[in-house]
């Protein structure tokens, strides 16, 4: 009798077992049913979406080559849009499958937004140099003021400005700063104009000393013709008439030919005779022409 029992038990046991497995099965079967087809549209977005990233990324890169953009850029800029557009296909395929987007996103959202706030000096810099990449305010080997600083341009970086002084100092100026300021660009017109004063004693004939001067300045190589030099008449003092010379020249000519125009200016006087005045006591005497 007790061994039907048992017989018994455990048939029921194995019965019980069955209608579970037979309940998961008929669960699982009508899961992966409701599953298959929204998994299957995932995994097609997925593949369509990945295929138009690179033909985007590729006129994209095109786009920035011919606006003339600096390699690194391009090359920053293109990873960006392209992990931007892979994270955008990324979640629309998990919303498609059952992912909860909104949770998704605010996890997103505050990782970066703890990244900024770390970062936050940084990221401003970073912006900074991708608007003096894009508008191009100067370019590398330009002769350039930023924030007093004043050199040529060596290199445009991501987050910097290296400038090289005349006197071979480095500034490394943060983008932020570039941005803020006022930037000076004296390679921007292809010329710059030097402002060098000369003095002449009042009696001595104005239109001579012009003359003496313009001739000195066909003389030295790197002042331009065109625009041709001005020379004129600039204020006066006690001891004599302060002459303005203005010859225009490349910006890379800047110091040469500032020293020779003063040697080649100081030679013409001496040759033509012409006296200066000298602080040391007043001394009156006429007015030339």
């Amino acid at each position: 009798m007790e061994q039907q029992d048992s017989l018994l038990n455990a048939g029921g046991s194995l019965s019980d077992s069955t209608d579970k497995l037979s309940k998961y099965m008929s669960d699982l079967t009508d899961w992966a049913v409701a599953f298959a087809p929204k998994l299957g549209l995932a995994i097609l977005i997925l593949l369509v979406g990945f295929w138009l990233i690179k033909k985007i990324s590729r006129v994209f890169d095109f786009s920035l080559k011919k606006a003339q953009m600096a390699p690194e850029v391009i090359s920053f800029l293109s990873s960006l849009v392209n992990i931007a557009l892979k994270i955008t296909i990324l979640l629309i395929a998990a919303g498609i499958i059952g992912f909860e987007m909104t949770s998704l996103v605010g996890i997103i959202a505050a990782v970066g937004f703890a990244v900024g706030m770390a970062l936050q000096g940084s990221l401003g810099n970073f912006a900074a140099g991708i608007m003096v990449m894009v508008f191009k305010p100067y370019k590398v080997e330009d002769w350039v003021e930023i924030g007093e600083k004043f050199g040529k341009v060596e290199s445009i970086q991501i987050f910097n400005t290296t400038i090289i002084t005349p006197g071979m100092k480095t500034h490394i100026i943060p983008n932020g700063q570039v941005v803020e300021g006022v930037i000076t660009n004296f390679s921007a017109k292809g010329h710059i104009r030097l402002e060098l004063n000369v003095t002449m004693p009042y009696e001595e004939s104005f239109p001579k000393v012009r003359q003496v001067i313009l001739d000195a300045l066909t003389n030295v190589e790197g002042v331009l013709q065109d625009p041709p030099p001005l020379v004129g008449i600039e204020s006066y003092d006690s001891h004599s008439v302060i002459i303005s010379i203005r010859p225009f020249i490349k910006p890379d000519d800047y110091w040469d030919v500032t020293f020779e125009v003063n040697s080649k200016i100081k030679e013409a006087f001496s040759r033509a005779g012409i006296k200066v005045a000298y602080s040391e006591g007043v001394e009156l005497g006429p007015i030339g022409n």
